[in-house]
């Protein structure tokens, strides 16, 4: 069986490394940090944490005003909340000075199941991506999430890196390192290249896995950087397999499809097929069958990659 970690508790857990190294590192939560895992930094550092109950709104000012004093502030929330109850405090007071803070959200996605529609962050990503000077990562698996944490601690600049709430399979090894804005080759391929994001990985990988048993060799990339972009590996996959299908936890306008469209269109013309959430919001229910419902498994993706090859053959 594939081992589960929590992308969350590598957060926590990071966090309190990074506080021990460098005295700057501040946290602060809006009265979830037992939800978000930063009640691990709070445990070990109560002076440099600060719990700033349910106010979003003022949780981005005071992140903001410890970045302008030299401080290195993560804030936490429910991506549901982070960007959304606080986009304007998040444009004017981060994105716009471009302040060193880091945006670290847990429960992205529909994936937080029977919480239903009200905590289920599905427009995240297109309103953080629309905001000039942020870095974007998704990671794949609580290896990846680690490895941002530590990338947006080193890295002058505000950041939003969207986990989510169930475990995951680690896609990969403790000595895997980030390299920040590039897209890591999961598989190599040449019929049609999956990009994949977050929990999407290794439902491309299952993919891939049962695509090969009819003989399409599909190439997967891992695009956890979703700003800025690798437009290279991008342009570099229509030109070498001729098809693509982005694959995402999250509404299909405005993320990695919406990216990934504009650098092929531009480029590199090809057929692009989309998994997604289409134009809708999604009902409560386990996670397992909200991603049955809404398109999101490893056989749609499957699905989506004849379409992309048949386009290409036309």
């Amino acid at each position: 069986m594939t081992q589960k970690t929590s992308m969350r508790e590598a957060y926590g857990e990071t966090l309190v490394e990074l506080g021990k190294e460098n005295p700057d590192i501040v946290v602060l939560d809006a009265d979830l940090a037992r939800s978000t895992m930063t009640h691990f930094f709070a445990r070990q550092f109560p002076d440099r944490f600060f719990d700033c109950g349910i106010a979003e709104q003022n949780m981005m000012g005071i992140a903001a005003g410890l970045a302008a004093s030299g401080k290195v502030p993560f804030a936490s929330t429910f991506a549901v909340f982070a960007p959304g109850r606080c986009f304007d405090q998040v444009r004017m007071c981060i994105a716009q000075p471009g302040l060193n803070v880091k945006l670290v959200t847990t429960h992205g996605g529909i994936s937080v199941g029977e919480d239903g529609i009200s905590h289920q962050s599905i427009e995240d990503l297109a309103l953080i991506a629309s905001l000039p000077g942020f870095t974007v990562i998704v990671p794949a698996d609580a290896v990846e999430a680690a490895q941002a944490v530590k990338t947006a601690a080193a890295t002058y600049g505000p950041f939003y890196i969207r986990l989510c709430r169930p475990k995951t399979p680690l896609v990969y090894d403790r000595d895997y390192r980030l390299d920040l804005g590039k897209a890591v080759l999961m598989k190599p391929g040449k019929d049609a290249t999956i990009i994949a994001i977050g929990l999407m990985v290794s439902a491309a990988l299952e993919a891939a896995e049962d695509l090969a048993r009819e003989g399409i060799d599909c190439r997967v990339l891992n695009m956890s950087t979703l700003k800025p972009v690798d437009s290279a590996a991008i342009i570099a996959a229509a030109a070498e397999t001729g098809a693509i299908v982005t694959a995402e936890e999250h509404l299909e306008h405005g993320g990695l499809g919406s990216a990934v469209a504009q650098v092929t269109a531009k480029h590199q013309p090809v057929p692009v097929e989309h998994i997604a959430i289409k134009d809708t919001y999604a009902k409560s229910g386990k996670q397992a069958e909200l991603f049955q419902r809404y398109g999101l498994t490893a056989g749609d993706i499957e699905q989506a990659v004849r379409t992309a090859i048949k386009r290409k053959r036309v």
